[in-house]
């Protein structure tokens, strides 16, 4: 289950509707499993229906969450014309095994999470935490 602070919920689903029409992605970096720092990334491909990390600020960006003992709790994008479910190319991506893999649809306002490890999909609960909780 991915447990997540409606703070970080809302800064997706920010991220994600001030890109669309283009994807959106992002992190966000934590400890121990827990995500607590929001990291919008650049979609290299500026494109609605395909991300990709630019391999730089890939670099810059791990580097730094290695710098401050985090690690990529939440590897987040958004889909712009389907539903919240990761596609081939998606799966094909997913090289953090760790990760809680979140996407959001800017079309149908659905915001869904899942763990991918070797190929494998698994949907997981989301709670996300209001404020005060």
């Amino acid at each position: 289950m991915l447990t997540i602070s409606r703070e970080l919920v809302d800064q997706i689903i920010a991220h994600a509707t001030a890109d669309h029409p283009d994807e959106a992605c992002g992190v966000i970096a934590g400890r121990n499993g827990v995500p607590e720092r929001f990291v919008p990334m650049e979609n290299a491909e500026r494109s609605p229906t395909f991300y990709r990390f630019d391999s730089m600020e890939q670099f810059r960006v791990w580097r730094d969450m290695d710098d401050n003992d985090e690690e990529p709790v939440v590897i987040y994008h958004s889909h712009t014309a389907t539903e919240a479910y990761p596609s081939r190319t998606d799966v094909s991506y997913a090289s953090e095994p760790g990760a809680h893999y979140v996407l959001y649809s800017t079309a149908l306002t659905q915001f869904r999470s899942f763990r991918i490890v070797d190929g494998v999909i698994e949907e997981e609960d989301v709670k996300i935490l209001e404020p005060g909780v």
